[in-house]
């Protein structure tokens, strides 16, 4: 089952549960992916979104939404940094299992193997590497100063 048709299932089962919370950040999904494919048409490609493109899109819903709640926090507006929490579990859902610090390690080790990375000038050739392999699994804003304190 792809993962839209995961997300259409869900949707649906949001729907017949009455779960409203759920509902609405099914929907706000489905609207960024939508939002994506009329993107896509306007830069003249093809307007079919891939697994990567909802992995992506999914993946910066949870970073806004993890900013937002740190705000709201900060705010003293629990109320709504816990909507935003909520929002994210629901998105997570959908999202490939986040590797662990060991996995990461092994997989930028792999990486400067497989790029034959030799100094801190072949960083891009090991990120591209890793996103190319592990987009949604792992955050690269973390990655990057991990891949830089390896090769240096």
């Amino acid at each position: 089952m792809t993962l839209r048709d995961r997300l259409q299932s869900a949707l649906k089962d949001a729907m017949r549960a009455r779960e409203a919370e759920r509902l609405s950040t099914l929907r706000l999904i489905n609207a960024a992916i939508k939002d994506r494919e009329i993107a896509m048409r306007g830069d003249g490609a093809e307007a079919v979104v891939s697994e990567a493109d909802i992995t992506a899109i999914l993946s910066k819903m949870v970073k806004q939404r993890q900013e937002s709640a740190r705000v709201y926090e900060e705010g003293g507006r629990l109320e709504l940094a816990e909507k935003e929490l909520n929002e994210i579990k629901v998105i997570e859902e959908f999202l490939p299992r986040q590797m662990d610090a060991e996995e990461v390690d092994a997989a930028i080790a792999a990486a400067i193997a497989e790029a034959a990375a030799t100094s801190i000038r072949d960083m891009g050739k090991v990120m591209g590497v890793l996103k190319g392999k592990f987009t949604g699994q792992m955050d690269f804003a973390i990655v990057g100063p991990r891949v830089k304190e390896m090769l240096s």
